[in-house]
């Protein structure tokens, strides 16, 4: 397997991955193509691909913060069982923000990633594909280390048509293992640089940020 960046949306294995999204998430999740075209094009956003034999079988989509020394996990899509593409993709991608955080003169603090909460959002296929069941997904995340941050999640629609996306939650992967509590300044700079992007937010996005801003701290749980 082929561990291979796109940054260019006329890059063939950009169609096939565009596709690959398609396939496994539900739309509103997914951005349309032409609008692909500036994300790719950011040094800051990293858009990964496995490909084994030609063919995209995997992708990641993550950043790194310097300023926050953090990370977003944003996707990982796993487009066959049996593979080892999950892990593959998961060794690699930490190789590579290991590797940002120290040209960034630090170790890397955590990732942050959202995960489907399989009791609300069962009706989901994801393409078929087992691995990407949330059931699985959650079971994966949880032996990585990833612990749920403890508050109702809300998300805005990537169609930025002001609808709020629920039946996620929002979770952080502590690179010391230790960490139970996480301070709520760091989420919601994160989340509001995060949806910067996004012009037409709900306004259950707003409260959400505004009951955060009222906390010190949110804790971290076990799935």
């Amino acid at each position: 397997m082929e561990y291979s960046r796109i940054t260019n949306i006329n890059d063939p294995l950009f169609k096939q991955m565009h596709q690959l999204m398609q396939d496994v998430f539900p739309p509103e999740e997914v951005l349309e193509f032409n609008l692909w075209k500036e994300p790719l094009e950011d040094p800051g956003i990293r858009v990964f691909v496995a490909v084994h034999e030609g063919k995209v079988v995997g992708a990641t989509e993550y950043r790194y913060y310097e300023d926050f020394n953090v990370a977003m996990t944003d996707f990982t899509i796993i487009g066959q069982a049996g593979m080892g593409i999950g892990p593959y993709l998961a060794s690699k991608r930490l190789e590579d923000l290991n590797e940002l955080a120290a040209a960034n003169g630090k170790k890397l603090r955590g990732m942050f990633a959202e995960i489907y909460d399989p009791y609300r959002v069962e009706h989901y296929e994801f393409g078929g594909v087992k691995p990407m069941d949330p059931y699985v997904r959650r079971e994966v995340l949880a032996h990585l280390g990833y612990k749920r941050l403890d508050f109702p999640y809300v998300h805005p629609s990537w169609n930025n048509d002001g609808e709020a996306v629920t039946g996620l939650d929002l979770c952080f992967l502590p690179m010391d293992g230790e960490m139970n509590e996480l301070q709520t300044d760091l989420i919601v700079k994160f989340l509001k640089r995060y949806y910067t992007v996004l012009s037409n937010k709900p306004e259950t996005w707003y409260s959400m940020i505004e009951n955060l801003e009222a906390k010190e701290k949110v804790a971290l749980v076990y799935f």
